[in-house]
C-alpha cells in the first residue's frame, strides 16, 4: 500500500489563508464607506464593529 503524498508546506499555508479570508461584496463596501462619511461614529469604531483594519478602511 502507498503511503498517501503530502502536500508541500508552502500549499498547505495558501490553502488556509485562502480560507480565512473574508471577502466583501461591493455593497458591502459602499454601505462601509458611506457609514464612515456620515461621521456618525469614529473611523475606529466602525472599523472595530465590521472587524477590519483602519488601513482597509482608507486603501
Amino acid at each position: 500500500m502507498a503511503a498517501p503524498k503530502k502536500k508541500p508546506t508552502e500549499k498547505f499555508v495558501k490553502d488556509i489563508r485562502q480560507n480565512t479570508r473574508r471577502i466583501f461584496t461591493a455593497e458591502q463596501k459602499i454601505l462601509i464607506v458611506m457609514e464612515g462619511l456620515r461621521a456618525e461614529t469614529s473611523v475606529a469604531e466602525l472599523c472595530r464593529n465590521h472587524n477590519i483594519a483602519q488601513s482597509q478602511f482608507y486603501a
